[in-house]
């Protein structure tokens, strides 16, 4: 990946004629049958790009109660958007057609007006659990016949499409906007990408100038990405079989009340009383494993390309002597 990003050839992206990374955006476009694809530096970025282009301010979007988008982009659907949210208690990050359909308000001038649904795969309160794809396209279908716009925040969609074997251009067609990341599982140092048909990219260009704008060299980058797409796809499966292990490790440890189950390469579990969470974590860290706190009593690891079977073998150690 560091002999692609030196190699690179590169130009200025914000006159659009980086050739890395327009080969990058064509790339990430075709492979999720969309028409057109944006860099942006982070999936945060992506992801309210998309709500901003969406929704008008007092627009109303719907999503899980444990999303990305409303927990962890720091209020940005009402900063940048100026649009409210109806929350929707689904099963580990998941919801359904029904739960949707209930959540529209009618068209009445006291309610906003529903315009964005927003699903999250992999969700990451939900311990890395995926979608079904169709339970997607029931959504999907439902949003096109309501004038509702879908979002898919797939941070982590590769480790979803590794667990049920759908293809990329399967869950992109289904979307007005997928953003997909590549700092996460795919190893990249940096970048998301936010797909959609060419009427919203060109929009959505406009927000991102407003929110930061473009990189000037980015395709040292953009090669990290490709690089990424082309090698690191496939090795997830190791991931999630790493995760699995340390699941089923943790289900046995004294000072664990309740692990998640897990499908990809999240683990959340609850701790009992014999640590606090911040005393678990000092503890893990004496032993140079770093995990977050992931709210009272909860602790989050994640399995990626730089855990190796040594650091496997290493943690499962000090979880039994703890």
């Amino acid at each position: 990946m560091l002999d692609a990003m030196m190699n690179a050839q590169v130009g200025d992206d914000v006159f659009g004629d980086d050739p890395t990374v327009n080969e990058l955006q064509e790339k990430a476009a075709i492979m999720f049958g969309q028409e057109a694809a944006l860099l942006c530096p982070s999936g945060t970025m992506t992801n309210q790009i998309a709500i901003n282009v969406h929704t008008q301010p007092g627009d109303e979007i719907i999503c899980d109660e444990g999303s990305h988008v409303y927990n962890f982009e720091g209020g940005g659907i009402a900063f940048n958007s100026g649009s409210s949210v109806r929350l929707i208690q689904g099963d580990r990050g998941r919801i359904t057609v029904d739960q949707v359909q209930e959540k529209i308000n009618p068209d009445d001038q006291h309610y906003a007006v529903s315009k964005l649904v927003v699903l999250e795969n992999t969700s990451n309160k939900g311990g890395g659990s995926c979608y079904d794809l169709n339970e997607i396209k029931k959504i999907s279908k439902f949003c096109r016949s309501n004038n509702l716009n879908l979002h898919l925040d797939g941070a982590r969609v590769f480790n979803a499409l590794q667990v049920t074997k759908d293809k990329p251009e399967d869950i992109g067609p289904l979307f007005d906007s997928v953003s997909i990341c590549l700092s996460k599982g795919l190893g990249a140092p940096i970048g998301s990408i936010l797909l959609g048909n060419k009427e919203f990219i060109a929009k959505a260009k406009r927000v991102r100038k407003v929110f930061g704008g473009a990189m000037r060299q980015a395709g040292y980058l953009a090669a990290a990405m490709i690089y990424a797409l082309d090698h690191n796809i496939e090795r997830l499966s190791e991931d999630h079989t790493k995760a699995k292990i340390l699941e089923e490790e943790l289900s046995k440890c004294s000072f664990v009340e309740d692990v998640k189950p897990v499908e990809t390469n999240i683990i959340i579990f609850q701790l009992n009383d014999k640590y606090t969470d911040q005393a678990f974590l000092r503890k893990l860290k004496d032993y140079n494993i770093l995990a977050v706190g992931f709210g009272p009593q909860t602790i989050r690891l994640v399995t990626h390309l730089d855990f190796d079977d040594e650091m496997l073998e290493e943690t499962i150690k000090v979880f039994r002597s703890m």
